[in-house]
């Protein structure tokens, strides 16, 4: 097979090129930033402080890619009584110091967002502050501007679809031919459900010890990037 025939093939799924999509809607926790293992285990270090005790991997299986909105509900189940009215802050503050110290872009994915010709957004379970905050310490906001949603922005978060529907109407894309970026079970069953095409991403650090891989493909990811070299772009 000759470069181009190769450049052609590797730009196609499903029978479409990469450029028939739209929009590409990138979740940003575990996708563009590698931040998961960073802010789950501030998350389980608070928790267990608090009297909900949860390891880094009980932290991965409840809340990846969910708003804080199910921590609250989960620590009310398990302990007996509401989460601290001042956790919240307790949380940002510390993840705020650990990101600054910490977080990195994912590998790769400047290079990508460089090349990229297609038009893309950001669509996260994180609070727009949040989402703000790591996008410029990765030096990565000026790809997106102000396409940028949080899940603050609908009345339910992942795994309901209505953050990436949202994301697609506000972008004036068909859900049909908008591809979805995603790193947690969450995020996939959220954007099936929106009828869009998933994308598992299990490139981050917080798989490095975990099979990511089937758990997106049984939550219905169509293809697996186990890394940004692996989008047909690159």
């Amino acid at each position: 097979m000759n470069s181009r025939s190769q450049q052609r093939n590797c730009g196609r799924y499903l029978g479409k090129p990469i450029t028939d999509f739209d929009l590409i809607v990138f979740d940003c926790d575990g996708v563009l930033v590698d931040s998961e293992a960073l802010a789950c285990g501030c998350l389980s270090a608070l928790l267990c402080e608090h009297g909900y005790e949860i390891d880094l991997n009980g932290v991965f299986e409840r809340f990846l890619g969910r708003s804080f909105s199910v921590v609250e509900a989960q620590y009310l189940a398990a302990v007996g009584r509401p989460l601290d009215p001042g956790f919240p802050a307790l949380f940002r503050a510390a993840l705020k110091a650990r990101f600054a110290a910490e977080l990195r872009p994912m590998q790769g994915v400047e290079a990508l967002l460089a090349r990229l010709e297609t038009r893309s957004c950001v669509a996260s379970s994180s609070d727009r502050e949040r989402l703000s905050f790591s996008l410029a310490i990765a030096n990565l906001a000026p790809y997106f501007g102000e396409r940028v949603y949080s899940s603050d922005l609908v009345p339910r978060g992942k795994p309901a679809p209505d953050l990436f529907l949202h994301a697609a109407q506000q972008m004036g894309s068909a859900p049909a031919r908008t591809l979805v970026i995603e790193d947690s079970v969450n995020g996939v069953v959220a954007g099936k459900a929106a009828g869009m095409i998933v994308w598992g991403f299990v490139g981050g650090s917080h798989y490095a010890d975990r099979d990511g891989a089937e758990m997106l493909r049984a939550a219905g990811a169509d293809r697996i990037l186990r890394g940004m070299a692996d989008f047909p772009l690159l």
